[in-house]
């Protein structure tokens, strides 16, 4: 059985930086899918960022592009999320997801999850 581990979340200010990781345990990710997923109160979970597990094909959402880099250390079975430039829209509990079946940045493709991290933005 898969689990995932984030961790990093906290109160940054508007401006400011964090880094979310996502710790894998189980069995190895290497060949699959990993992505971030945020999901606000009163809203829906949505798409953040994505990465294959070459690391080669990265996609962000709209929101997020320019401001956060997704990458993985294989080796570590972790993937991050680097948040720079946050904005306070950016304020959500951030979950991480891995082995996809369909559509990247939708939240049902996904078999496992993490049990999210809390990333408050001040203004």
């Amino acid at each position: 059985q898969v689990q995932l581990v984030e961790s990093g979340g906290g109160l940054v200010q508007a401006g400011g930086s964090l880094r979310l990781s996502c710790a894998a345990s189980g069995r190895s990710l290497s060949s699959n899918t990993m992505a971030w997923f945020r999901q606000a109160p009163g809203k829906e979970r949505e798409f953040v960022a994505a990465i294959a597990g070459d690391g080669d094909y990265k996609p962000y959402a709209d929101s997020v592009k320019g401001r956060f880099t997704i990458s993985r250390d294989n080796a570590k079975n972790t993937v991050y999320l680097q948040m720079n430039s946050v904005k306070p829209e950016d304020t959500a509990v951030y979950y991480c997801a891995a082995q996809r079946a369909g559509r990247y940045s939708s939240p049902t493709a996904y078999t496992y999850w993490g049990q999210g991290s809390q990333v408050t933005v001040s203004s």
